[in-house]
């Protein structure tokens, strides 16, 4: 079932799972969609899909056409997703269009089965898109909308330098130069950079530059459509730091609780600053008492009872080193106003109604946290307060009770508790007592028990309880019985078994008798089987992957192993399912052995496994080369070159016609000689028979020879205004001069796009092989010296 939502401009959209509610404009349709219809031309689609990575989107556009247009994402089992995840476009971020408002949430779980559509209207421009889910942040893009025409216009590129400055403006030390590059059609593609004419170098981030003396740094930018920037340039001067002679100023502070006497309560805190205004603070070091010198990180926490000193001191970055400075502090233990706390227990055996039979023995604990126990007593009934050292044993028959106290090192007295108990004296007993035998485990049906059998023997006494319990296996010794026995010796048992009382009473011997056989041997194999799982063709293939699963199973000795083998591969210990991904037809063997060894039939499965349908149509591009006039006219000749490339089924043919003229395969770089402009369309084709979109590029060829510059400038060498770069003015071709290029007496709205101008010329001069790298850096310090523009 397909969903289909509209978002204006301004409306919001959301499109949720089952977990959430559905706005009215999703209305689910009343029936299994049907199948997807042709789209219309007019109809832009752009389709994204996830997988269970949640760094990035699995597919997802990058440029668009302003209009109106089909948003589709898919984040389903087909494509390799079981968690769930959203497209929403970005509505705060700044630099970013904010006028459609979607948000699709899609799990493999819901309605739709994570396949959901909307409608949209974009406009010019840039959208930035993201998942919403916590943990899924890295999932983002940019998508960059154009009206339509081919993008032709260069991205723009500044720069900007920052560092600590002198009174004259020069930069202290280093200085550091940061590029900015934008493109609001086709997006920007690379950031080049070079310092002081230097080789060219991608630009990743913010670089220093820290050599002393004048430098000049160009920057140019390059889009997706490949429009390459001006060459921008700054210009800016590093000189050495002052020495630093003075050492960092350092203080320490000290908190925590104190007593009246000023004295630090169970700890001190002590917090370090350094400080150093010119080379800057490099380490800052403590010690405490007489311990080793420590790198200061955190404030450091002093503890243990008396006096101590911590000794500071700070180096800065030109290894100037301040005078030690030191802190005294006292600790002292936290004053103890708490008594002790104090606990009796009495223990003994009891008859019916709770009285201690023949004794009680009452254990007394004390504890305090803070000075420690300094004595513990007790006293019974109206006798004296006795130390107490260990348990107290009562013996006289009657009531009793037993008080209890203690006192801390600080002198601090426990309330007085007490424990109160009965100790009563029995009447003889002469009664034996009870006991009682069970015998537990798997039997088999004729009542024998399988392997092992478990005897619990019980005793009870009501008057002078049970001393011990005894039990003998077959002839064997008496031996004291304390937890169940398990008997496992094959064959006919009996188990005796007796008690005695605290009274010497012994009960008469009792037994049990049964029998311990072998367990049944184990003939049945294991029962296995197998499923296979993947996205199906409608020929019931299975479309890039199959995922094969085993189950064994054994109800008598269990499964010990399973092993499986592709097609005429070795067999293989099976632990998890097996993927298969090889294209073609393919079988999967399979079987199970269990713990008494018995092996399984060898079972069996087949497939096939084709490859995914191709969609996708190549991806095309066209370059033109050849030398150049001033103008950008191609002399003579211009080289045209189509590439084309298919990552599924491949490219199959590549077309191109010149100027209108009959479509023509492509096999080579061909020249266009005829004078004039010309554009050359190109498409091509893959082997699953889609067809990329058309393009074209437009040039012009002139004869070679004729005279740009008639009236030239044919001084010996560049002069831009008085500024003599020493660079020999030789002439380009066609008549002109290296300084009719620079074309310095022209009208220039500004400074900028004259020093823009020169280094766009020069460095065409370069490719050229007319002007070294550094003659043109020359030329160029030159135009951004002179006041052309200002």
């Amino acid at each position: 079932m397909i969903r289909r939502l509209i978002a204006g401009v301004a409306g919001a959209l959301m499109v949720t799972s089952i977990a959430v509610a559905i706005p009215a404009s999703a209305v689910p349709a009343p029936a299994p969609a049907p199948p997807p219809q042709p789209v219309q031309a007019q109809e832009q689609v752009l389709t994204w899909t996830a997988d269970n990575d949640q760094t990035r989107y699995k597919t997802q556009p990058s440029t668009a056409v302003a209009g109106v247009t089909k948003i589709i994402f898919e984040n389903s089992l087909r494509t390799g997703s079981t968690i769930t995840h959203t497209l929403t476009f970005d509505q705060e971020t700044p630099g970013y269009n904010h006028d459609v408002a979607l948000n699709i949430v899609a799990s493999p779980g819901d309605e739709n089965e994570g396949y959901w559509e909307a409608t949209v209207t974009l406009t010019k421009g840039k959208y930035r898109f993201h998942c919403t889910f916590p943990g899924h942040t890295a999932m983002q893009g940019e998508l960059i909308v154009t009206d339509g025409g081919p993008d032709t216009t260069p991205p723009t590129v500044n720069a900007t330098v920052t560092g600590t400055k002198d009174t004259n403006g020069n930069y202290v030390g280093k200085a550091t130069v940061a590029v900015n590059a934008s493109d609001a059609q086709s997006g920007v593609k690379s950031v080049e950079y070079q310092i002081d004419d230097q080789s060219w170098q991608p630009y990743t981030q913010p670089f220093d530059v820290t050599a002393v003396g004048d430098h000049s740094v160009q920057y140019r930018a390059t889009d997706n459509a490949g429009n390459v920037s001006p060459t921008g340039s700054t210009q800016f001067r590093v000189v050495e730091p002052p020495r630093d002679s003075t050492p960092p100023t350092v203080n320490a502070t000290v908190t925590g609780d104190k007593d009246p006497q000023g004295n630090y309560i169970n700890k001190a805190t002590v917090a370090l600053t350094a400080t150093d205004t010119e080379s800057g603070v490099k380490s800052t070091e403590y010690k405490v008492d007489n311990g080793n010198w420590t790198p200061y990180t955190a404030p450091v926490e002093v503890t243990g009872n008396g006096m101590h000193m911590v000794s500071y001191r700070a180096t800065d970055n030109a290894n100037n080193v301040s005078p030690e400075g030191m802190v005294h502090i006292t600790i002292v233990a936290p004053p103890d106003t708490t008594p002790p706390t104090v606990n009796a227990t009495v223990a003994g055996d009891k008859d019916p109604q709770g009285n201690y039979i023949n004794k009680a023995t009452v254990t007394v604990t004390a504890t305090d946290a803070q000075s420690g126990i300094k004595s513990t007593e007790y006293k019974v009934d109206n006798g004296n307060w006795t130390p107490y050292t260990a348990p107290v044993e009562v013996t006289t028959a009657g009531a009793h009770t037993v008080a209890y106290r203690a006192t801390d090192n600080a002198n601090n007295v426990s309330p007085e508790g007490s424990v109160n108990f009965t100790v009563v004296i029995p009447p003889v007993d002469t009664t034996p007592p009870t006991t009682n035998a069970t015998v537990a485990g798997d039997k088999d049906p004729q009542g024998n028990y399988i392997t092992k059998a478990t005897v619990t023997v019980t005793a009870t006494d009501s008057q002078s309880g049970v001393k011990s319990t005894e039990y003998k296996l077959d002839s064997g010794n008496w031996t004291p019985y304390t937890a169940p026995v398990e008997v496992t010796a094959l064959g006919a048992h009996t188990v005796t078994y007796r008690a005695t009382d605290n009274q010497n009473n012994v009960a008469p011997e009792k037994t049990v008798n049964f029998t311990v056989v072998e367990a049944p041997r184990d003939t049945t194999p294991p029962t296995v089987t197998s499923a296979v799982a993947g996205d199906k063709d409608p020929n019931g293939n299975y479309i890039s992957k199959a995922t094969v699963t085993i189950t064994a199973t054994d109800a008598e000795s269990g499964v010990k192993s399973t092993e499986y083998k592709l097609d005429s591969g070795n067999w293989t210990p099976y632990t998890a399912p097996v993927e298969v991904t090889a294209a073609g037809a393919h079988m999967i063997h399979y079987r199970a052995t269990d713990n008494a060894g018995n092996v399984s039939a060898e079972g069996m499965a087949s497939f096939t496994i084709v490859a995914a349908p191709d969609t996708t149509a190549p991806v095309t591009n066209a370059t033109v080369a050849g030398p150049k006039d001033p103008n950008g006219n191609y002399i003579d000749s211009a080289a045209v070159t189509i590439t084309a490339t298919d990552s599924q089924s491949g490219v199959q043919l590549i077309e191109y016609s010149l100027d209108n003229g009959n479509w023509q395969q492509y096999l080579n770089t061909f020249p266009v000689s005829a004078k004039g402009a010309h554009t050359v369309k190109y498409r091509a084709s893959d082997n699953a028979g889609n067809v990329a979109p058309e393009k074209s590029v437009s040039f012009t060829v002139v004869e070679p020879g004729s005279d740009a510059c008639p009236n030239s400038d044919t001084r010996e060498t560049v002069i831009i205004e008085r500024d003599d770069t020493g660079v020999a003015n030789v002439d380009t071709g066609n008549g002109c001069t290296v300084s009719d290029l620079v074309d310095q007496y022209r009208d220039w709205p500004s400074h900028g796009e004259f020093v823009r101008h020169v280094d766009t010329v020069t460095a065409e001069l370069v490719t050229r092989g007319v002007l070294s790298r550094r003659d043109a850096g020359t030329i160029v310090r030159a135009a951004s010296r002179s006041d052309i523009g200002r």
